[in-house]
């Protein structure tokens, strides 16, 4: 009998609702084959394997398994801080940060009204209705000591300038989505890039421009969860500070992370 990627063995029993659900789930660790858990969603096996996910979707959205990765990865702190969700939308990053142990977090959206209601109701997650672009320290009671990003159809070095205001010490970690930092001529049709050497220098391009800021950069992961047309994203991991990965170590970062995606996928 033939062998079947685990995420399309997932969708096609029923048990998610579409590949890149399946693919939060495998890689949340939410997934058993026969017992044990997988966490490749590219792993192949056999039909007739037993499969158990261990409960539903952990995040009101699958943005919420894309920070879970980097959170995974990257030695950042969220137990008892302040956060700060820019780009907040149903609340996917700021579900995960709760979960992770978040005390509090500050949802910034320009249509805050899309945040799910289970998080509007939450005590612990304060909603602010704003472009990012133009957010003061003074919107905030309390100062972040993390800040997450996920925003569209704009690149993240138009709201870095603002972030650098905010959080003086501590954590940034940016969904990086190479379609909205790429020369439109580098987008191919649908929004969607697939060329692998695009990818490299839409990434370069935009590590240069967060070092340019006055950012430095600790670390690069590919998403696990693809965006809604299918396009890789990334996430980086800043601080507020000088230092950081040397030049070398930028690009040497930038294939590492590129390969390893590649290989998270096989």
């Amino acid at each position: 009998m033939n062998k079947i990627r685990l995420d399309l063995l997932l969708v096609g029993q029923g048990l998610a609702p579409s590949q890149e659900k399946a693919q939060a789930l495998i890689i949340s660790g939410q997934v058993k084959v026969n017992g044990q858990a997988v966490t490749k969603p590219g792993t192949l096996i056999s039909p007739d394997s037993a499969l158990a996910i261990e409960q539903s979707f952990p995040y009101v959205s699958r943005a919420g398994a894309k920070l879970a990765r980097a959170l995974q990865v990257f030695p950042v702190k969220t137990r008892g801080v302040t956060a700060l969700d820019i780009g907040s939308s149903t609340g996917g990053f700021t579900d995960c940060l709760l979960q992770a142990g978040a005390r509090q977090v500050y949802a910034v959206d320009v249509n805050i009204k899309q945040l799910d209601w289970k998080l509007a109701r939450d005590p612990r997650v304060k909603t602010i209705e704003k472009n990012a672009r133009y957010l003061e320290p003074s919107d905030l009671k309390d100062g972040p000591e993390l800040v997450v990003m996920d925003v569209s159809f704009i690149s993240i070095l138009k709201i870095l300038p603002a972030v650098k205001n905010i959080i003086k010490q501590g954590d940034l970690i940016a969904l990086i989505k190479p379609q909205f930092e790429a020369r439109r001529n580098q987008v191919g049709k649908k929004g969607i890039i697939r060329n692998r050497e695009t990818h490299r220098q839409v990434l370069e391009q935009v590590l240069a421009g967060v070092v340019s800021l006055g950012f430095s950069v600790q670390g690069l992961v590919a998403s696990p969860v693809l965006g809604q047309k299918g396009n890789q994203e990334f996430l980086v991991w800043l601080k507020p500070e000088a230092g950081g990965l040397s030049q070398n170590n930028l690009k040497k970062i930038v294939e590492e992370t590129l390969t390893d995606g590649q290989e998270e996928k096989n």
